[in-house]
């Protein structure tokens, strides 16, 4: 039996010494994290928490992100992480669907809570993580007067751990329910997969709320280095790296385009780095031959979700062929990773020969138990064991898998997910608005973007500025279209209904691959 506060016990026991994590000019060691994970739990206890109650963290990255989530777990709570960029009502919703008991909160983020505090209908306890302030708990003074005995609750590897939410084609966020054992499968398969060791140290600026949090607890889990960033700032991420010799660096797409255009690039010396992953979304082949050029070929591609916490699939540096026999497959997102299995199935469920398109299929014991408070969705998204992904696509002969299309209509900008009924129904609310349809387009910034496509109500007036700002006033800015265009028409069926996907093609015609 393992779960996720036992990475924190067997890191004291095998590394205790050496660092752990890095937060800036903070460094704790092995026997610190545990030690200070301890404390948290002990002190959660203390204010009331029951085994098996969830706690919620806003905040931006710190090193009391990583103790919370151990912390959490050696008490026998669960976890929601929560999107920090998500507006006050998509907030509240998601801490009163999880009923969340207590909630962590980092530096700006206490008035955020306090605006939202009232419409929140389980939450007992607020804690700034950067204390004091006003009416809440503070983090380091609850460290300090709790005990730092581990308290040895009783935790199965089937409990509930993480209590993550991801878009839903309703609109509303659904909660995916990932247990010890799936968590700690997907990441002992990804430590195999890229090779992790006590010699690595990888920078981790994508947001820790996100299931990209993968590459802290693999390192963590072998004795290496985990170098926290307060948020994805390029000259941060290159001072770390540079400082602290980081090995590994994790990013979407979109942060490697920024970074090949950041100014002063080369006065920094990457060359401790030895692997360089991305995921999310689609990266343009200029951006990646660009990258290998200055990089070397370093690069690896993950396919992943949330439900999958989050392996599925990897495209390796060896697979990264830019030219040549065997540059076709830089246009897959890799082969299935050693714990889970992948198949091609038919409307049906049944598996369909190599090279035809169906949708995307993956079960193994790192998939997810179901959706928080929505066993119809379960019963409809997992099927015989398997899960249904949404993402159409094929595989060939040596098990290469190609994304063609997302069932759902799901777009992932900047590495966010963002669904079109969501942004369509706020879309919709505009006095101007007759029609809309919301789709993916290409983005060189973003791999992919929010495109929105419009048609005015008769003598209506209204600008792409106008209609941004009045989502922006219901959405998280991810969630809003970065573009919309002023149509005359949507295309429809003879039947009325909106051909979702001939308008998408109009903006993917010509490119190489549609979704990654």
């Amino acid at each position: 039996m393992f779960t996720l506060g036992d990475i924190a016990r067997k890191g004291a026991r095998l590394h205790g010494r050496r660092e752990a994590l890095v937060f800036a000019s903070t460094r704790v060691t092995y026997r610190g994290l545990d030690e200070r994970s301890n404390r948290l739990a002990n002190a959660l206890v203390a204010a009331g928490l029951a085994r098996g109650e969830t706690i919620g963290i806003l905040a931006e990255n710190t090193h009391k992100y990583m103790e919370s989530y151990f912390a959490a777990s050696k008490a026998g709570l669960v976890v929601t992480p929560l999107n920090f960029r998500l507006s006050d009502a998509e907030l509240t919703h998601i801490i009163n669907d999880a009923e969340v008991r207590l909630l962590l909160l980092g530096d700006r983020y206490e008035d955020v809570a306090r605006r939202i505090h009232g419409g929140l209908k389980t939450v007992r306890s607020l804690v700034a993580f950067e204390g004091p302030a006003e009416g809440m708990l503070d983090y380091e003074q609850m460290l300090e007067t709790a005990s730092a005995v581990d308290p040895g609750a009783d935790v199965d590897e089937d409990d509930l751990a993480l209590l993550m939410y991801t878009g839903g084609t309703t609109g509303l966020p659904k909660g995916v329910m990932l247990s010890h054992r799936n968590l700690i499968t997907g990441l002992l398969c990804l430590t195999q997969q890229y090779q992790f060791t006590a010699r690595d140290a990888t920078c981790m600026m994508l947001p820790l709320f996100h299931v990209s949090f993968w590459p802290a607890f693999c390192h963590l889990m072998v004795g290496g280095k985990v170098v926290v960033v307060r948020r994805p700032e390029l000259g941060a991420i290159l001072q770390a790296v540079q400082k602290e010799r980081c090995t590994h660096l994790n990013a979407v797409p979109t942060l490697y385009n920024w970074l090949l255009e950041f100014e002063g690039l080369d006065d920094y010396d990457l060359s401790s780095l030895r692997l360089m992953t991305y995921a999310g979304s689609p990266i343009p082949a200029r951006v990646l031959q660009s990258c290998m050029a200055k990089f070397g070929n370093i690069f690896a591609q993950g396919y992943g979700l949330t439900e999958a916490a989050p392996v599925v699939t990897a495209l390796m540096p060896e697979d990264h062929i830019l030219e040549g026999p065997g540059s076709a497959r830089l246009k897959s997102v890799g082969r299935e990773g050693l714990v889970v299995e992948v198949k091609i199935a038919g409307d049906d469920g049944r598996e369909l020969p190599v090279g035809e398109v169906g949708e995307v299929a993956v079960r193994g014991p790192n998939i997810t138990r179901g959706y928080w408070k929505n066993p119809e969705l379960t019963v409809e998204k997992i099927r015989d064991g398997w899960l249904f992904t949404g993402d159409m696509g094929s595989v060939d002969e040596e098990g290469y898998l190609y994304l063609v299309d997302r069932k759902a209509d799901m777009i992932i900008t900047g590495g966010e997910n963002v669904y079109p009924a969501e942004t369509e129904a706020v879309l919709y609310r505009h006095p101007a608005v007759y029609e809309c349809v919301v789709v993916s387009a290409p983005d060189e910034k973003w791999g992919e973007r929010v495109q929105a496509v419009v048609v005015l109500k008769p003598g209506a007036i209204a600008t792409e500025d106008e209609l941004v700002a009045h989502c922006k006033e219901s959405l998280a800015g991810y969630k809003c279209p970065k573009k919309v265009e002023f149509w005359d028409k949507i295309p429809k069926s003879t039947v009325g209904k909106i051909l979702r996907r001939e308008v998408k093609v109009r903006f993917w015609e010509g490119q190489d691959k549609v979704i990654g």
